[in-house]
Order: C-alpha cells, then sequence, then structure tokens
C-alpha cells in the first residue's frame, strides 16, 4: 500500500509538522509513505497533477483555516480522475462536526483531532485488510454510511517520535517545533480551550530534538506551543539550555507576558541579543472585554512585564490585538492600539476575531451580536458593539502598521509624522485614508513609492512642505536600502573631493579600515541629534554608513573642522 500526505502551507517558506509526524511515527510498518508539500500560492492544476503522478492509494490532507478550500478543490479533482484513490481528511479545521463533514465531502476517511495515534491503527488495520469502525478517533464512509470508533484518549507525547529527516530541505524555511500540547487558560475564541490541561515532553528529549535541528543551521524554529513560559521549570530548563549554545537560529516562542516572574526576566536578561523572539497575545487592554474572553488578566501586568524584556534590548517581541472582540467598541479598540504603541514593541499584529468551529465564542454569537463569515477564515463582519463600517477602518490601519511599523525600516519617518497627530491611531488612521483615496491599497506598488508616498501625505493631506521631512526620509531609505542610488525625489548633494578628503582621514585616523564598505553621505539637518533628542536643527552634517552593518552610522561632520 501507498500513502500519500499532503501539506498545504500558508507560505512557501513555512513546513509542515503534522505530516511529518504522522510519517515518522508508522515509519516502521510495512507500506510506502511519501510526504508532498505545496502552498496556497501554487496552482491548483500543478498539485493535482503532482499528486496523482505518485499513484498512491490513499493521499491525507492536513486541513487548517488557510487551505480548507484548495484541500476540497484539490479533493473533488483527484476523485474526479480516479474515484478508486481513498481520501484521508485530519487537522483542526475537520475535528469539528467531523461526521457532517465527510459526509459532504469526497473523503472516506476523518481523523478527530490529535492524529498520530489514530493514524497509525488506521495504517494497521488497512494493511491488514482490517474493520475500521472500531478505530477511535475515526470516522470512516462506507457506502454512504458513516462509521465513527469513538473518542481517544490524548497520547503521552514522549512518545512522539522526531519528525524531521535528513531528507527534508530546510534551507531558508521556518521549522515549526513541539515542546507541548494544550494551554492552560480558556480564552473563548481560542481551540486551545476545548482540551483541559498542558502535556510537556521530557525536557532531555526536547533538548536532544532541538540539537539535531540546530547543528543542521536552521535559521528560524518556531515553538506552536500555545504558552510556553506557563510550567516555570520546563521554560527556564529550555531557554537556559539555548541561551548556552554556540548558534546564529533564532528561537520563536509564545507566551504569557503576565504570568513572566522575576525568575525568567533574571535568565532572559543575559540571553544573546537576536536569540530569542517573543509573541505575546495582548487581544485587547480593556480589562473588562479580557472578561469577555476568559482571560483573567488585567493589562497593567502584561504592560509591566513586557515594559521589563524591553529594558533588555536582547528579545523581539511581537504583541497581538484582536479587533471585534465581544463588548469592545470602535474607541476602545482606538485606545489599545494607542496602549500597546507607547510601549514600542517590535511588532503590532492588529488581527481580527475569527469564529472558528469547535470554540466557545461559537455559542455566543447572539449574545454579543456577531455576525460572521461562513467562509475561511470566518472573520467577523460586525458586532453589536463594532460595525462593519468600521471593521474596515482598522483593516486599512492593520495594512499600514503591518507595512510600515512592522517592517521596522521606518522608524525616524514614522517618529516624524506620529508627534504631529494627537494619538498614534490617528496617524495610522489618516494614512490608511490617503492609501485608500490615491487607491494604493488596489494596486501593487514599488518600495520606493512607499517612502515617496510620505512626501505626497505631508504635502498633500497635511498642507507642510517638506525640505526636513525628505531629510528624515534619505536617512532611513540609505539605512535599508542601496547607497549608491537616490530616487529623483531626494536630494544628494556631496562633493566628491569632499568625500574622498574625509575618506583619507578616516583612514588616517584607523576610524575605518575599509572604504570600499563605506558610504558618505551630507544631510541638511542633524538627523543624529533629532532621533536622540528629538530636536530639529538645520546644519550640515556628514554621515558615514557602514555597508555592512545598517545599525553602524556615524557622524563624521568633525572631520572637516
Amino acid at each position: 500500500m501507498k500513502l500519500t500526505l499532503v501539506g498545504v502551507n500558508s507560505k512557501f517558506t513555512h513546513s509542515n509538522l503534522a505530516i511529518r509526524y504522522l510519517k515518522t511515527f508508522t515509519e516502521d510498518l510495512d507500506y510506502e509513505c511519501i510526504i508532498k508539500e505545496f502552498s496556497i500560492n501554487d496552482r491548483v492544476e500543478r498539485i493535482v497533477q503532482e499528486i496523482i503522478s505518485e499513484k498512491a492509494d490513499i493521499v491525507a490532507f492536513s486541513c487548517y483555516i488557510w487551505n480548507k478550500d484548495y484541500v476540497k478543490q484539490i479533493s473533488d479533482l483527484i476523485k474526479l480522475i480516479d474515484n478508486n484513490i481513498k481520501l484521508l481528511y485530519g487537522g483542526p479545521e475537520v475535528s469539528f462536526d467531523s461526521e457532517k463533514y465527510l459526509k459532504d465531502s469526497f473523503a472516506d476517511y476523518l481523523i478527530e483531532g490529535e492524529g498520530e495515534e489514530t493514524f497509525r491503527e488506521f495504517i494497521e488495520c488497512t494493511i491488514g485488510n482490517r474493520s475500521l469502525k472500531d478505530v477511535k478517533g475515526l470516522y470512516s464512509k462506507e457506502n454512504g454510511e458513516i462509521f465513527y470508533g469513538g473518542k481517544r484518549k490524548l497520547m503521552d507525547l514522549n512518545k512522539l517520535v522526531f519528525p524531521y529527516t535528513y531528507d527534508d530541505d530546510l534551507n531558508n524555511k521556518i521549522v515549526y517545533f513541539e515542546a507541548s500540547r494544550g494551554c492552560p487558560f480558556n480564552c473563548k475564541y481560542c481551540l486551545s480551550s476545548t482540551i483541559r490541561g498542558v502535556r510537556f515532553m521530557d525536557t532531555e528529549r526536547v533538548k536532544r530534538d532541538l540539537k539535531v535541528l540546530i547543528d543542521r543551521k536552521v535559521r528560524l524554529i518556531k515553538f506552536v506551543d500555545r504558552t510556553f513560559n506557563c510550567n516555570d521549570e520546563f521554560a527556564m530548563g529550555i531557554w537556559e539550555y539555548l541561551m548556552d549554545l554556540d548558534t546564529q537560529t533564532t528561537f520563536h516562542f509564545e507566551i504569557s507576558a503576565d504570568i513572566l516572574n522575576d525568575k525568567q526576566l533574571k535568565l532572559l536578561e543575559k540571553a544573546p541579543k537576536g536569540r530569542f523572539q517573543f509573541e505575546v497575545g495582548v487581544q485587547t487592554t480593556n480589562n473588562e472585554v479580557l472578561k469577555n474572553i476568559n482571560r483573567f488578566v488585567v493589562f497593567e501586568d502584561i504592560k509591566k512585564q513586557v515594559m521589563e524584556l524591553n529594558k533588555y534590548g536582547n528579545i523581539k517581541q511581537h504583541l497581538d490585538l484582536i479587533a471585534g472582540l465581544p463588548g469592545e467598541n470602535y474607541e476602545s479598540f482606538k485606545k489599545s492600539f494607542n496602549d500597546l504603541y507607547i510601549i514600542a514593541p517590535d511588532e503590532i499584529q492588529l488581527g481580527f476575531l475569527k469564529i472558528l468551529k469547535g470554540a466557545p465564542m461559537k455559542d455566543e454569537v447572539e449574545k454579543w451580536g456577531i455576525v460572521h463569515s461562513n467562509y475561511t477564515p470566518y472573520e467577523v463582519l460586525k458586532t453589536k458593539d463594532i460595525s462593519y463600517e468600521e471593521i474596515i477602518l482598522l483593516k486599512r490601519v492593520e495594512e499600514m502598521v503591518d507595512k510600515y511599523y512592522n517592517s521596522q525600516k521606518f522608524k525616524t519617518i514614522l517618529k516624524y509624522f506620529v508627534q504631529r497627530f494627537d494619538t498614534p491611531f490617528e496617524f495610522y488612521y489618516e494614512l490608511g485614508l490617503f492609501f485608500y483615496e490615491k487607491g494604493y491599497l488596489n494596486r501593487n506598488i514599488s518600495s520606493v513609492d512607499y517612502y515617496k508616498i510620505f512626501i505626497e501625505f505631508n504635502e498633500e493631506k497635511l498642507k507642510e512642505e517638506s525640505f526636513v521631512l525628505k531629510e528624515i526620509v534619505k536617512y532611513d531609505y540609505l539605512k535599508y536600502n542601496k547607497k549608491k542610488w537616490l530616487p529623483d525625489f531626494l536630494v544628494r548633494d556631496v562633493d566628491k573631493e569632499i568625500e574622498r578628503k574625509i575618506k583619507e582621514k578616516l583612514l588616517q585616523n584607523n576610524t575605518i579600515s575599509n572604504v570600499n564598505n563605506t558610504h558618505v553621505e551630507k544631510y541638511m539637518i542633524n538627523v543624529l541629534d533629532y532621533i536622540k533628542n528629538n530636536t530639529i536643527c538645520e546644519e550640515e552634517r556628514y554621515l558615514v554608513y557602514d555597508i555592512n552593518d545598517e545599525e553602524n552610522i556615524k557622524d563624521i561632520t568633525y572631520i572637516l573642522v
């Protein structure tokens, strides 16, 4: 028997952890199993061609909110081409209302919930030609009739087999890793709230598995654990191990900031810069709304710990907000945004409430007047507290924040503009409105245009002249882009003879070792003083950029004195 495990990922850079678990958990069984990975950006026709060419007896799909429609299209075409191919579904998107889902689809089998042990028994029964009707966690279809083997107990995670093999191409991939399952919290919008308790892998086992990936020089390992720091001893044991390694790998964790204790903070203060990045689910800073979703925490506790981590300057922090939560109106969300912005995290993700099948929030849509899409990703359209029109306005703000704030390549420009508005939200709202009015949201614009738009916004929306702004835009542009060329809306005025003398003196003073790795630029304002002290001083300044280190920018005007 031959089976093809298919993962349709949301991006090419992602890797599918689930199908790898299934393959390695059954690698000792007498059947042929192969993995095929695609992304939702691949053409459905190409995916079908590749699957059919494998001539498998069974094709299994890992189903999620982002690929459900793709999986259905692919499945339908496979069955039209060869109805003898059996289809197996699994994953969170089909683990609720499973019987109805199987009945209404072309699938022949469906695994409910945690899949490894059910999949193994499914394979054993199939190759042994035994009945599938009593396989726990499995729905099967025979002659239009649905059979269910009943609920399966949650497994011991230490029975899992390390999912990555040396056949996996992990170059330039985000590699997902799991050290625990479950969550100690019961947020109403989250599927993790449907499973009580948290199970952990043995700490030493986790370390051994991570070392394999680290030795393969994986760029980013992203832990899928819902709340990594919920067990103090476990989290600190893994963090301390990773901190002591000589590696360039970055490790991403979802944490709950409010339960970061003094011991964890003291340890994290010593982490090498860039080693860890944290994702913190704030969701809202409105404490009443937090209670509405079963998050029994106050924002002040989250803020305190996030700001403490910020002081260390060694851990990238990504903070999440969710619009459309029960009880939160437009004004409350604006306050949540401004509260988060003041903390100055590295990234702010502005997401929108999704009403997932199986999550407790599904049962409260009438209570809160929630209207949501019946199509993936099941996003909220409006509630009794926030209108559809207001949701659309927040979508524009989301685009501006994601493009400009989260890229970290427009820091000085954003600093210049934000202080010109009453609140950070008002700036991003007005910028999003400007994009909408100019039609920029409906077409692709170049990377250079993203800088130029600030000049247009300043002159057309704020009715201000742009002499100072252009110098600030030039600074951010040169910091993150090629130094030898400037777009025509920015001014370059460096005398080649002066530049030559500057570089000669830099060499003489041992300030630089190689002039070929530097770029000198003349400015008409003191940009570095503006960044440090927030004052605009119009005067000629010369800055030298280190081409190999974007953060290494020095004011070398003194050389000309």
